[in-house]
């Protein structure tokens, strides 16, 4: 059984990834949000592929939004109905991939 991330968690793993990596807190739900934009569609469509390989080995799977060159991605553990460490090691894996494909221009 996955967990909800604790308080301890939340100051060491979460709050790095909203003061430094973009990501935001939803205010309706314990989930975490970010917006990317790439070049163009086949380097949003590479970034979500990535995802999506990484995400089925974790078997943890984001919910996203696409729309040409805009990747619009929420993480939230349904299983604890919150957030817990599959959000924040997958939120690490997007930001690593991101960075490699909005280079690509």
């Amino acid at each position: 059984m996955v967990s909800k991330l604790s308080d301890n968690q939340r100051s060491l793993k979460l709050a790095p990834l909203l003061q430094d990596g973009g990501w935001k807190l939803q205010s309706e739900r314990d989930a975490i949000h970010k917006s990317f934009s790439f070049a163009n569609f086949n380097c949003a469509f590479a970034f979500m592929t990535a995802v999506a390989l990484q995400a089925e080995k974790m078997d943890h799977h984001p919910e996203w939004f696409n729309v040409y060159n805009r990747v619009d991605i929420t993480l939230s553990t349904h299983d604890c109905q919150g957030l817990s460490s599959r959000d924040i090691d997958l939120a690490t894996h997007i930001d690593e991939a991101a960075a490699k494909y909005i280079s690509q221009d």
